[in-house]
């Protein structure tokens, strides 16, 4: 009886690691890509619009990558296991923000969105892995 006890502590930890480091890659992969953003930013002087387009497609494929890597390792409920790597990213992410501002930053309908989209391509690459 105790080594079933022992055994579901354990595949909480398992758990706990692969959303850990799923949302590690999802992060290592924005800040490359933001690394490698703001130097075509210096490079080309690009338009307010176009940085807009350009973050919210890095948060895309950053999501998109941590739903499919969470979703390989989890095997079932692929979606499920995107949308919510995708849901920890945008909550970190406000954590994060709301830790160096001090306040709310951005409006709520932004914040909506960007939820969205994080959870939504979270969970279509759940689906595709």
């Amino acid at each position: 009886m105790e080594s079933m006890g022992k055994k579901e502590k354990r595949q909480g930890i398992d758990l706990a690691s692969s959303v850990v480091k799923t949302l590690l890659v999802s992060y290592g992969i924005t800040a490359g890509f933001l690394l490698l953003f703001s130097v075509l930013l210096y490079k080309f002087r690009i338009s307010e619009e176009m940085v807009t387009g350009g973050i919210v497609g890095i948060y895309i494929l950053s999501n998109f990558a941590g739903g499919f890597l969470l979703g390989k390792r989890m095997k079932t409920r692929k979606f499920l296991w995107g949308i919510l790597s995708g849901f920890l990213y945008f909550l970190l992410m406000v954590l994060i923000s709301f830790c160096v501002y001090h306040e709310k930053s951005g409006s709520l309908w932004n914040m909506a969105v960007t939820m969205i989209l994080c959870t939504g391509s979270g969970m279509l690459g759940g689906m595709l892995s």
